[in-house]
């Protein structure tokens, strides 16, 4: 990915927590039958070696996990949200007629080196801590002992692990850092004002940053 340093993000701590906010992560591979990308939710442990260890669960019925094989490098991106913006945005445009359409977005690369978990105990854990990440905020979360246990045990044998051992992170969070701070400012306000709050309240914060 071509990461101008305007848009790097390199700290370790602000690309886990973009992961653990962002779970579902596109899978790319590249197997035994060519290119693939799968759509999973991931689990970080950032305990876990330099970079952090990725979790998930594919299908078993998916030929993923038999199409790659362990020690196989992987790439899994995780995204936010994304805007289109407008030059009649931007208030210089306005004085001197010099800008340009653009799109902003924020994403994160995760390279990694893959193991294949083919293991009951090792799905039934990951399961157990997606369901907990995921359900925390229900008013009352499920739980996988709310399922008779033959139908979990069944669930659980139809399904495969994945684990990626993170070998180098990357995040582009393109928010117009190159220009002004007038313009993230007014592209930002307007995209708020047009609900698209997730990205324009990041450039908000990215004007906000060109003060201090």
């Amino acid at each position: 990915m071509y990461v101008p340093p305007h848009f790097d993000v390199s700290r370790l701590e602000t690309l886990c927590d973009f992961i653990d906010n962002n779970a579902l992560g596109v899978l790319v591979t590249h197997g035994k039958s060519g290119l693939d990308a799968n759509h999973i939710p991931f689990e970080l442990n950032r305990t876990q070696g330099p970079h952090g260890v990725l979790h998930c669960h594919v299908a078993r019925n998916n030929p993923v996990w038999q199409d790659i094989a362990s020690g196989d490098e992987v790439l899994v991106v995780f995204r936010a949200a994304d805007a289109y913006i407008s030059p009649q945005w931007y208030p210089s445009k306005h004085d001197f007629h010099k800008q340009v359409p653009t799109w902003n977005y924020l994403v994160v690369h995760a390279h990694g080196r893959v193991t294949i978990r083919d293991d009951e105990r090792y799905v039934r854990g990951m399961v157990a801590r997606l369901t907990r990440t995921h359900e925390a905020s229900q008013p009352v979360p499920w739980k996988m002992t709310d399922a008779p246990k033959d139908f979990i045990d069944a669930m659980l044998k139809a399904i495969v692990g994945i684990e990626i051992e993170i070998t180098r992170l990357v995040g582009k969070f393109k928010l117009s850092q190159n220009k002004e701070e007038r313009d993230i400012r007014g592209a930002g306000e307007n995209l708020v004002e047009r609900g698209d709050t997730y990205v324009g309240e990041r450039m908000l914060e990215a004007a906000a940053a060109k003060l201090v």
